[in-house]
């Protein structure tokens, strides 16, 4: 079947086109920009970047700007589906959704009016099992967004290791493992897929100590 990749960059979606490749054809990738951090369906920080990863994948990207707001975030989704269906004959389409009704509901919601089935590979996996999941694949992945304790800025840029996780599953009560709630978000710099692996050249934090973003001012593919 032939679907595309609802694709933030981060390792969940990454994730998810992973295993979406082994039993699909995946036609390409799907990607919103919103205005600011404050979106309520869609990963912000960096999200140009998913230009270069649809580069080193090698797979086409429709991308399209959207408001914060849940109604212009979903009119800009329809829209970046509609043209999926419309260019490449999409049958299905694929997101990193793990626990979040809130979102899958909404994605469903679109996929039925355009005719498209949804499907959610991490759907209520362990949080933690999904992060051991990518680390053990080769996913290098790094934080780029932090909000709230006792997640700190000085996580920012950092790579997830197996001590991270770690960490994650011990502030379990605090942070959801996978930052699904909004606690944090990252980039993926390589994995399995990609071509060419992205390196940052040149960035800077700002915000405070446990609302932070690693704003990404350069970066770059390399062998």
């Amino acid at each position: 079947m032939k679907v595309c990749v609802l694709y933030s960059g981060g390792k969940d979606s990454n994730l998810a086109l992973f295993k979406a490749w082994k039993e699909m054809e995946v036609a390409c990738l799907v990607s919103l920009s919103p205005k600011s951090e404050e979106s309520v369906l869609f990963h912000y920080p960096n999200v140009e970047l998913v230009k270069l990863q649809a580069e080193s994948l090698r797979i086409p990207l429709i991308m399209k700007p959207c408001s914060d707001d849940e109604r212009g975030s979903l009119n800009a989704l329809k829209e970046a589906l509609k043209e999926a269906k419309e260019l490449f004959g999409i049958k299905g389409v694929v997101t990193g959704a793990i626990r979040s009704t809130y979102q899958a509901t909404r994605f469903r919601m679109i996929c039925d009016d355009l005719g498209l089935k949804c499907f959610n590979p991490l759907w209520l996996r362990d949080e933690v099992s999904i992060l051991r999941e990518a680390l053990d694949l080769g996913f290098e992945i790094v934080f780029t967004r932090i909000a709230g304790y006792p997640l700190s800025k000085d996580l920012l840029g950092k790579k997830i290791t197996i001590e991270t996780v770690k960490m994650l599953e011990n502030m379990r009560k605090l942070v959801n493992p996978a930052g699904e709630g909004g606690e944090y978000e990252t980039l993926v710099l390589n994995m399995p897929l990609f071509t060419k692996k992205l390196k940052i050249v040149d960035y800077e934090v700002v915000g405070r100590e446990y609302d932070a973003t690693l704003v990404i001012k350069k970066a770059e593919l390399m062998e």
